[in-house]
């Protein structure tokens, strides 16, 4: 039976990559009402390749949950390659989808049954792992497909918690 990318879970995860990051927390804080966001900054990638080759990508991101589903501001801290750089670098709209996966390497069986090019992978701490891929989209239609690493689980309840019953102070917090 060939596995479908959707039999890996459900979308938990939207991503934007704004071209303005402090006006983008300001829509979603303001605007929306969604926060508070959680940043971490200079975040890299264990083992990070991109099409195969490695990169010293880093970035920072700000979480936070609207519902049940988290928003993810990404920030790339420099030009190596990744799809927050070059023609994968679509800003200001739905960058990337995230499902959380139970185990990377379904999931890597999944997108090869769909023909989705891997189009970055690496490690998440110490026994966490994601793969980027174009499931045949192209650029803005890009699947993240993460094994949480140990204590991520914890964290992003924590996120989740914060934003219920929120009051608007200290919309952008620094986790870290």
């Amino acid at each position: 039976m060939t596995r479908k990318i959707t039999d890996l879970g459900p979308v938990g995860q939207l991503a934007y990559l704004p071209q303005d990051f402090d006006a983008a927390v300001k829509y979603w804080t303001e605007t929306m009402g969604v926060g508070p966001f959680y940043l971490m900054e200079n975040v890299a990638l264990g083992d990070c390749k991109y099409k195969g080759v490695p990169t010293g990508a880093v970035f920072s991101i700000a979480i936070a949950y609207w519902g049940d589903v988290q928003i993810e501001l990404i920030r790339a801290e420099n030009a190596e390659p990744s799809i927050y750089t070059g023609e994968y670098a679509v800003t200001d709209r739905l960058h990337h989808i995230c499902i959380f996966v139970d185990s990377i390497d379904e999931a890597r069986a999944a997108c090869a049954d769909a023909g989705a090019e891997i189009l970055v992978e690496g490690t998440v701490g110490a026994d966490g792992a994601v793969i980027y891929v174009d499931a045949g989209g192209g650029p803005g239609h890009v699947i993240e497909l993460l094994q949480n690493m140990t204590g991520a689980d914890g964290i992003f309840q924590m996120i989740k918690d914060a934003g219920k019953n929120w009051d608007g102070s200290e919309p952008l917090r620094k986790l870290g």
